[in-house]
């Protein structure tokens, strides 16, 4: 899933081949005025086909370039021997210059895909441009999440594990909001299946206490739940241990360390205004004493 996944975002969104390229790698682009997704087949050969995942084309007029598109998620040897035809074969087809974009969400497997791949001819090695989790941009401005859904969702999948991984899903899952129902559920188990176990306990927990509006089914499942809960216990303070709790979840899963004397701040407030203002701020603090300033 993940291997068709990726694929997709690529697919749905064919400025993100050419924008990652540019931003990401620093590779200089012909001008073009029109992008299109090509026909994958890279070879008339038959009995043997070779096709690739994915195949973007920029065009202003006539063909300028074409990106071939390669998700690797482990390594895989025939690929040194496949990527090489793949530009051959695609850049007798358009007559114009062509590149390899490898994208690799594992650092492993991304330092084996970006090893040169010598051809035998003096000179003639193919080193391929690779996008690894280090390489992907950092999104966690909602504005630019949502001018561009799925680079939001790939930096999910590059960060969803660091200490942004909280703020970067938040920026995802807000950018998900309008799109089509296929794609928005899609992009959301991608988002949630990228998060550590304490970063998805506390995007649930901030997500549980209606401090942060998303209209999915994921989101009224829990916020659903959390006031189920609360009205079960019909408890102003049991409210408030809920949001105290995922203010504290929401610095752990960021990687921040909470001193016993904020945890007993936290646990002894009451006033839910003040704890949804402290789990709003727990996204973006530097530390978990500027939590309180």
């Amino acid at each position: 899933m993940l291997h068709e996944a990726l694929v997709a975002l690529f697919r749905n969104r064919p400025a993100l081949a050419p924008e990652l390229l540019g931003q990401a790698l620093g590779v200089k682009l012909p001008a073009y005025t029109e992008l299109r997704i090509a026909p994958a087949d890279l070879t008339d050969l038959k009995p043997a086909e070779y096709r690739a995942d994915l195949v973007v084309l920029l065009l202003e007029g006539k063909p300028v370039l074409g990106i071939v598109v390669e998700v690797q998620l482990a390594p895989d040897e025939d690929k040194r021997l496949s990527w090489p035809l793949y530009l051959a074969g695609l850049r007798a087809r358009l007559r114009c210059p062509v590149c390899l974009l490898v994208v690799a969400p594992r650092r492993a497997v991304a330092r084996w895909c970006a090893r040169p791949i010598a051809l035998g001819h003096p000179g003639f090695v193919l080193r391929p441009l690779v996008l690894g989790p280090d390489a992907v941009p950092l999104v966690t401005a909602v504005e630019q999440a949502a001018a561009a859904p799925e680079l939001a969702v790939l930096s999910a999948l590059a960060h969803g594990s660091g200490e942004s991984a909280v703020q970067v899903a938040l920026a995802a899952l807000g950018a998900i909001q309008g799109l089509d129902d296929e794609r928005a559920r899609l992009y959301l188990d991608l988002v949630m299946a990228s998060l550590g176990e304490a970063a998805r306990r506390a995007l649930e927990a901030v997500m549980a206490n209606g401090t942060y509006e998303y209209q999915s089914d994921f989101a009224r499942r829990y916020v659903a739940k959390g006031r189920a809960e609360g009205e079960a216990k019909g408890k102003a303070e049991g409210k408030a241990e809920g949001r105290a709790e995922a203010v504290v979840a929401v610095l752990e899963a960021r990687g921040l360390d909470v001193p016993a004397a904020l945890r007993q701040r936290l646990g002894g407030c009451t006033d839910l205004a003040q704890l949804d203002e402290w789990l709003r701020r727990a996204v973006t603090v530097a530390s978990a004493a500027e939590l309180l300033d």
